[in-house]
C-alpha cells in the first residue's frame, strides 16, 4: 500500500461484519472476518490507488456509515456512550459497496484483484485474497449473510456501476 489505508479498511470491514454478522461460533467470526478484510482491502486499494487519493481522502473524511446504515435499518438507538460508535465515522460507503460487490460475485473479484496486481510490488499477491477468490465450504458457510446477493444488494447496488467502471477503464465515454 502507499499509505495507510488501515483505519478505513478495519471500520468499513467492522460495519460489514455487524451488518451482515456470521453464524456458526469463533472459528466462523474469523473465518467471515478475513473474507471481509480481504474484499474491503481489495475495494480500498481500487478506490484509493495513489498516495495523493490516500492523502485527499484523509483531509476529506471517508463518509462514515449514516447511509449505509439507513439502508440497512441498523440507524436503531444511539449507544449512551457517544465514543462507542466513533468508529463509524471511518467506514467508506463506497468501499463498503465495492466490498459487497466482490463478495456476491466472482466475476468482479477476480478482475479486482488482478487490477491490483499492475499496482506494482505493494498491491499483493493474489494469494493473499484467497478467502475472497476461492472461498471453501466453511467460508460460504461462516459469510453466509455477507456473500448472499439478495441480502447485500441494496449495499452493493449503491456503487456498482462505479466499480465496474473502475474495473474496465478502456471502457468508451458516454455523454
Amino acid at each position: 500500500m502507499h499509505t495507510d489505508l488501515s483505519p478505513v479498511i478495519a471500520a468499513t470491514a467492522q460495519w460489514l461484519l455487524r451488518a451482515y454478522p456470521a453464524s456458526g461460533g469463533a472459528l466462523a467470526d474469523a473465518l467471515c472476518e478475513a473474507q471481509a478484510r480481504q474484499a474491503v482491502t481489495v475495494a480500498a486499494r481500487l478506490r484509493y490507488p495513489t498516495p495523493m487519493d490516500v492523502a485527499l481522502l484523509d483531509v476529506a473524511g471517508p463518509g462514515g456509515s449514516a447511509r449505509l446504515d439507513w439502508i440497512t435499518g441498523a440507524d436503531g438507538v444511539p449507544h449512551a456512550d457517544p465514543d462507542a460508535d466513533a468508529w463509524r465515522t471511518w467506514v467508506d460507503e463506497v468501499v463498503a459497496s465495492w466490498a459487497a460487490c466482490l463478495l456476491t460475485d466472482p466475476a468482479l473479484a477476480g478482475p479486482a484483484v488482478a487490477a491490483l496486481a499492475v499496482g506494482g510490488p505493494s498491491a499483493g499477491a493474489p494469494v493473499e485474497f484467497r478467502r475472497l477468490l476461492a472461498p471453501d465450504a466453511a467460508d460460504r458457510r461462516a459469510a453466509a449473510l455477507l456473500r448472499h446477493p439478495d441480502l447485500v444488494a441494496p449495499v452493493a447496488a449503491l456503487h456498482h456501476a462505479h466499480l465496474v467502471a473502475r474495473l474496465d477503464p478502456g471502457q468508451a465515454l458516454v455523454a
